[in-house]
């Protein structure tokens, strides 16, 4: 198979603490769908904890590995964000972000000590949110005359692609959602299979 057609995410928001030599760390685990999603978390745990000295985070939002983002919150350049990742990335899981919340107990870690604390914080948040596998979908938007409505819908339902929304005016507008796994063989024979082919077209 040339793409990857499941993911893995937690399961649940969870919480986990770290304390080491009278620091605290926070770690807040949760499913995120866009970066605004993240945003209005990370704002909800500060307003949570505003004497907090550090809110250092990492994201990821799809299956690249490449493609993610952190913050280490004014601790030392690659103390906090960093392991934050590495700990989503060992454990496989995207589509989710953690923040892990510092309260300063008097005692400097160093850089090595500071890496151990944010990444066991984030690894026991993963541990009690858990892990589940699902598939990746594409969504698709296809516009045809009524006169095809029950062969589209009979192909969309051999497929297991879910419908989200049907306009009727002089045309019909419908938007589905196929996973990775059926949608190449559904999109082709919505545009080749007979009667369909040249009935129906793809506006997104």
């Amino acid at each position: 198979m040339l793409f990857e057609a499941t993911y893995n995410t937690i399961n649940a928001t969870a919480e986990a603490i770290f304390r080491i030599k009278g620091s605290k760390f926070i770690a807040h685990i949760f499913t995120i769908e866009t970066e605004n999603d993240f945003k209005n978390h990370l704002l909800q745990i500060k307003q949570q904890h505003p004497k907090a000295n550090h809110h250092c985070y990492g994201l990821r939002l799809t299956t690249n590995r490449s493609v993610y983002k952190t913050s280490d919150d004014g601790e030392p350049a690659g103390s906090a964000g960093k392991p934050i990742l590495n700990a989503l990335l060992s454990a496989d899981v995207t589509q989710c972000a953690c923040v892990v919340t510092r309260y300063f107990g008097g005692t400097l870690l160093g850089v090595p000590g500071l890496i151990n604390a944010y990444k066991s914080a984030t690894e026991m948040a993963i541990h009690l949110a858990g892990i589940s596998t699902h598939e990746i979908t594409e969504q698709h938007t296809v516009k045809f005359d009524f006169e095809w409505m029950h062969i589209i819908q009979n192909l969309l339902k051999q497929h297991q692609a879910k419908i989200i929304s049907i306009q009727q005016n002089e045309h019909c507008i419908l938007t589905f959602v196929v996973t990775k796994t059926h949608a190449q063989n559904l999109i082709s024979k919505l545009l080749n299979e007979y009667p369909l082919k040249g009935n129906i077209r793809f506006i997104n």
